[in-house]
């Protein structure tokens, strides 16, 4: 088994050398890989790109680079420079997005998320193992003149997709490597999610496919703290429709009552119930809710 961490920027000082000495101390905690959600102000990949190179000992990861007004070329064009960059540590994740959020920040119409994904992943999955593509779809066209190949970069880029959905998760078994799930709790991986990605994946010919769970954890002996922290931090997820429904199908209310809250021994009791229900990794996210004391402490409890 398998433990990363999601780490987000400070917004004071220098982003970038924060999140390099967070990645640091995450690494001496014991955490196989660091992820880099991408937001409207840092970008994912290139993050990634300078952990993975300033602290060799983990994996890095985008959880996850939305594919509305992204295309794959450019897309997979960073995403093997920064392959090459940590020596095979590094690996793509992609999103479907947010409506809202797509539609008010790009100005681009969210039509046919899944189809697109589809695409993208034809085209990025092509770009990678041949140096090239030629494909002339519904929405993206990618026909290279020149050849893609990043040398160093190697051909086995992992291509992962933040699916929860029946269609993306079909979509990610019969071509992507893994899937990104947060807010799916044990009873929806184990009973919804795992098996449907799985069986995609097995009607295609593959081999199972990696479940990368993003699990929200707090260690923390002041519990009412934590779970105020919480309710404010998750709310946002709440107005949202695809984590309403995997919320929903785990039998509560909001995203908070989701977060894992407590002692070291009540939060890695919860981390192995996501193992038991079929993840194949945990990722530990938003442990910084209480400051970077309670995180680095969570870290330190949990990593090992």
């Amino acid at each position: 088994m398998t433990i990363g961490v999601a780490l987000s920027t400070s917004d004071e000082g220098n982003a970038v050398d924060d999140v390099v000495r967070q990645a640091t101390v995450a690494a001496s905690a014991g955490f196989d890989s660091a992820w880099f959600g991408q937001r409207f102000d840092y970008d994912a990949i290139t993050l990634a790109g300078i952990v993975g190179r300033e602290v060799p000992a983990l994996k890095v990861g985008t959880s996850a680079v939305p594919i509305f007004a992204r295309h794959p070329l450019l897309v997979v064009s960073q995403a093997q420079t920064v392959q090459a960059a940590t020596q095979g540590r590094f690996q793509l994740g992609l999103a479907l997005g947010a409506p809202d959020l797509v539609e008010r920040a790009f100005g681009v119409t969210y039509s046919k998320p899944v189809d697109r994904v589809r695409e993208f992943l034809t085209v990025a999955r092509s770009l990678v193992e041949t140096g090239t593509a030629d494909h002339h779809g519904e929405f993206i066209t990618a026909a290279p003149p020149l050849p893609t190949t990043v040398a160093g970069a190697g051909t086995d880029l992992p291509l992962l997709v933040a699916a929860m959905g029946p269609r993306a998760l079909r979509a990610s078994g019969e071509l992507a490597d893994g899937i990104l799930p947060f807010l799916a709790g044990p009873r929806v991986l184990d009973t919804s999610i795992v098996p449907q990605v799985n069986r995609a994946a097995s009607g295609a010919g593959r081999k199972p496919v990696r479940v990368i769970a993003f699990v929200a954890a707090l260690v923390t002996d002041d519990v009412d703290a934590g779970r105020a922290a919480a309710e404010d931090a998750m709310s946002f997820y709440d107005a949202i429709p695809s984590y309403q429904r995997v919320v929903a199908e785990e039998g509560v209310e909001r995203a908070a009552e989701l977060v894992l809250v407590g002692s070291a021994a009540d939060v890695k009791a919860g981390i192995q119930r996501y193992y038991d229900a079929g993840a194949t990794e945990v990722v530990v996210t938003q442990s910084g809710l209480l400051g970077p004391r309670t995180q680095e402490d969570t870290w330190a409890a949990i990593a090992r």
